[in-house]
């Protein structure tokens, strides 16, 4: 494995990132982002540390949270965690039965519940009280210009609200609508969110852009089951991973190219891992861009273009990454590449490495 930093003119559309083997350093991320002189310093833990607030009465999730928050546990992501029967859930459900050799029918049965349980009903959500180092920021209002976005030193989260959200796999609606209507979003403040456990700030070698911190402010473990090999299905809008015994171990919805940028079908390889990236605008490269775009370099940050992530493919121009708009994923197009949501997308870092098949088919 060389040891210096692999730079490519990685275009997703017009994706420009730079990239580095998954298990190499980069340059320092911008301090505004970062937020901390040195990467998983300890005393950081306290700052993705949610207290857990013991109830009188328990809170009644619907059936359908309560396999989503099981699904996603067990990755076999239901995208976002929302209570609600749709699109998404129903691939994971038929995910997880086909990798737990379960009638496959895409339906929260008997059986299924017990497999996903595990004979023991979990919380789904939690009351929990907001740590004030996670609510400290910063907060930007992210521009819809690339020359606008370009000049903020980081493209953080809008407001805690939704930092909070992705933070438990949700988004802001989902997370209002399970709270009372005067409930306050703020340091201190007791919220109920989806029961996704709390990660330690990861001690990574070499990581001097923040990722452990990155991974615990997304409640995402730094240990994953490691692949072999990943397909991805443009008719399922799926991300599947597997093993080297080809058992599948893992599965995500995606949002998969578009008429201008269709999805590659074809056998290629991963090529590096770039966590926290920069993005390098090229207007020359968007069908879609303005007429007065300029090129421009845009700071690292969940609200970026490619998210907090971006795994590069031997295919040119084409890469596997994060989103500032996880509603979106398995329901709009994308610039060619395949997206997931920043969660899955870090997730799905961890687990794979250079030199990795990854297989598109339609």
């Amino acid at each position: 494995m060389r040891n210096h930093l692999l730079l490519a003119a990685l275009l997703c559309g017009a994706c420009d990132v730079s990239v580095t083997d998954a298990n190499e350093s980069q340059p320092a991320a911008n301090a505004a982002y970062q937020g901390h002189a040195t990467a998983a310093s300890p005393d950081r833990n306290g700052d993705y540390a949610f207290d857990i607030v013991r109830e009188q009465n328990a809170w009644q999730a619907s059936p359908t949270l309560q396999a989503q928050v099981a699904l996603d546990r067990r990755g076999f992501s239901p995208g976002v965690i929302d209570g609600k029967d749709g699109m998404s859930f129903k691939s994971a459900l038929r995910g997880f039965q086909q990798a737990n050799r379960l009638p496959v029918t895409g339906e929260y049965d008997r059986k299924t519940g017990i497999a996903l349980l595990e004979g023991e009903a979990r919380p789904s959500t939690w009351l929990v009280k907001i740590p004030e180092g996670f609510a400290r920021g910063p907060f930007f209002d992210i521009p819809n210009g690339m020359s606008e976005k370009a000049s903020l030193p980081a493209l953080t989260y809008r407001n805690l609200l939704e930092k909070l959200a992705e933070r438990f796999h949700t988004t802001p609606e989902a997370l209002t609508a399970m709270n009372p209507p005067d409930t306050k979003i703020a340091a201190g403040a007791t919220v109920r969110v989806p029961a996704i456990e709390n990660q330690p700030v990861a001690r990574i070698e070499g990581d001097e852009r923040g990722w452990g911190e990155t991974l615990a402010s997304l409640g995402v473990a730094k240990d994953q089951p490691q692949a072999d090999h990943i397909v991805v299905d443009k008719s399922e809008g799926l991300l599947k991973v597997y093993n080297a015994d080809d058992r599948m171990i893992a599965q995500f919805p995606v949002t998969t190219g578009s008429q201008h940028d269709p999805l590659p079908i074809g056998e290629w390889t991963i090529k590096g891992v770039s966590r926290n990236p920069d993005f390098h605008y090229n207007p020359d490269l968007f069908w879609d861009s303005g007429s007065k775009d300029e090129k421009a370099v845009l700071k690292p940050g969940p609200n970026g273009p490619v998210g907090v992530v971006w795994i590069d493919l031997s295919k040119d121009h084409y890469g596997i990454h994060g989103t500032p708009e996880p509603q979106t994923i398995g329901r709009t197009e994308s610039h060619g590449c395949i997206r997931l949501t920043n969660w899955d997308a870090a997730r799905l870092a961890q687990m794979v490495k250079t030199g990795v098949k990854a297989k598109f088919q339609a």
